[in-house]
C-alpha cells in the first residue's frame, strides 16, 4: 500500500509504474528462490554467517529507526502546536524514548 500510495502521487507514466510494479512484485519470490537455493550449503553456526546476520539485522533496524523517526514523527514533532508547547514537547520527548527504551528492553527476549 505504501509503494502504490508513492507512485499514484509521483504520477509516473504508465511505462514506469508497470516496469517498478514488476520489479516489487518478483523482489519476495526470487528472494525465497534464492534463500531454498543456497539452504543446503548454509552453516547458520558458521562466523561468516553471524557475522552477515548481524550487519543486515543492523541495517534493518537502522532503515526502521530512520523511518519511524524521520518520515513518521518529523511532522508531529515539528507541529505548530508542538512548537509553542513546553509542556507537550517534554512529553512528547520523555514518550519517545521511553517507547524506544522499552522496544530495546523487548528486543533482549526476541
Amino acid at each position: 500500500m505504501g509503494l502504490g500510495g508513492c507512485i499514484a502521487q509521483a504520477k509516473f507514466k504508465a511505462k514506469t509504474i508497470a516496469t517498478m510494479s514488476l520489479f516489487f512484485s518478483l523482489t519476495t519470490p526470487v528472494g525465497i528462490a534464492i534463500g531454498i537455493g543456497i539452504a543446503s550449503s548454509y552453516n547458520g553456526n558458521s562466523p561468516t554467517a553471524l557475522i552477515v546476520e548481524g550487519i543486515l539485522n543492523s541495517a534493518s533496524a537502522g532503515i526502521l529507526v530512520y523511518m519511524a523517526l524521520v518520515d513518521l514523527l518529523a511532522a508531529d514533532f515539528m507541529s505548530p502546536r508542538m512548537q509553542c508547547n513546553g509542556k507537550l514537547q517534554l512529553g512528547a520527548n520523555i514518550s519517545l524514548l521511553l517507547g524506544a527504551g522499552l522496544m530495546s528492553l523487548l528486543a533482549k527476549w526476541a
